[in-house]
């Protein structure tokens, strides 16, 4: 096995990390949806209830997404966390106050009342989508940032920074640039309106009250057509555009034009992915939406999303493609081959990842164990039974 092999290896795990956990932005799209779908304290308590039991799953992904990349493309986190820093301490922050949120709207001597923590989890709900979607998207759109490993040498006296953040038209936003972009904006209001998509599909499938699985599979058709309106857009968008590609030989990176689209058709297998996910996206959306008593809509729909966001993914970083493109130096770019750990770093840790399908099973096994029994009205009012 070459280097090359560990290196495309690891980029198809994070992807595969980061299509799983836009899968369990539902959390998200749940919380967004608390005060708009959830009319009384008591409904609102079954859908607050509902995705407390699944909002570390969400955050456990995060991380794990994170530290994947920090291990295998270790050149992307130092240019990335240390540059657009702004993103991901909002990031962050918005993943801070739904912890809190979830732990303290029902403790006792709460003077803040639970609409407070609840609104912090509508916040969360609405911030952490868009800002995750448009830090994606800049995988496509490219950053502003200048990479020099020759400084590293500098250790004596000089500047020994290898990444260096840039200043967008005279001004230093260490990333929140990004949301200057309209596309990074589509993108991130695409994973918005997927995740409240996803929400409602799962509330259907979780939370057995009629009025309430009602009310998701009204709010489903609108949802659905604001999220096609902006991902049908982005993909147009991303078919269409120039690409960041990069000659493998000489490591020279150099604007190509209908480059993604070519990475699809020149990787037959991931495009059978896209389309195979937006297939069983769109089957799990109208099967529910045709059939009442159709309640498994989330697992059709969650597979296909896990399909397609992989696919997005694989094609922002193989065939010779910059994964983490810089407008503001194009040799700068970050590819799968300059921005990879050691040989021996890879291939200790692909032994390692062996490990994944148990972890895999676990998360299955947890899943279950929580979902037994599904959400009702009678269990939100005994507060003996709240689980998040």
């Amino acid at each position: 096995m070459s280097y090359s092999f560990f290196q495309e290896y690891w980029w198809f795990l994070v992807s595969l990390l980061g299509a799983i956990l836009v899968f369990l932005l539902f959390v998200q799209g749940g919380q967004s949806l608390i005060f708009s779908l959830g009319k009384d304290p008591v409904a609102r308590k079954m859908m607050v209830n509902s995705t407390g039991r699944k909002w570390e799953f969400t955050f456990t992904t995060l991380v794990t997404f994170g530290g994947a990349f920090f291990a295998s493309f270790p050149l992307f986190y130092s240019t990335s966390f240390s540059g657009a820093y702004w993103v991901w301490m909002l990031i962050l922050v918005c993943f801070v106050i739904q912890a809190v949120s979830y732990e303290y709207q029902n403790k006792h001597g709460n003077v803040w009342g639970s609409r407070t923590y609840q609104t912090f989890l509508v916040i969360n709900g609405i911030l952490g989508p868009v800002l995750l979607g448009a830090a994606v998207s800049t995988f496509f759109t490219g950053s502003y940032f200048v990479v020099d490993k020759s400084s590293i040498t500098n250790l004596l006296g000089g500047n020994s920074v290898i990444s260096q953040w840039q200043p967008y038209h005279g001004v230093q936003l260490h990333g929140l640039e990004a949301v200057l972009n309209p596309w990074n904006i589509v993108l991130g209001v695409a994973v918005f309106f997927l995740s409240r998509v996803t929400a409602l599909l799962y509330f259907i499938n979780n939370i057995n009250d009629d009025s309430l699985r009602a009310q998701s599979v009204r709010r489903l058709m609108g949802n659905t057509i604001a999220f096609l309106v902006f991902f049908l857009a982005y993909v147009g968008f991303l078919l269409t555009t120039q690409g960041f590609a990069f000659d493998p030989a000489s490591g020279e990176v150099f604007m190509e034009p209908y480059k993604y689209l070519h990475n699809l058709l020149q990787m037959p297998l991931v495009l059978v992915l896209f389309l195979v996910g937006v297939v069983l996206v769109l089957f799990g959306i109208g099967k529910t939406l045709l059939s009442r008593s159709f309640k498994r809509g989330v697992w059709f729909e969650g597979v296909g999303v896990v399909l397609t966001v992989l696919a997005l993914f694989l094609i922002a970083g193989w065939n010779n493609t910059s994964y983490y493109p810089s407008v503001a130096d194009l040799q700068s770019s970050l590819t799968i081959r300059n921005s990879s750990s050691s040989p021996f770093t890879l291939k200790t840790m692909s032994i390692v990842s062996l490990l994944i399908p148990f972890v895999l099973a676990y998360i299955v096994y947890a899943w279950r164990s929580l979902d037994l029994r599904k959400i009702t009205k009678g269990e939100v009012t005994d507060s003996r039974n709240i689980t998040y």
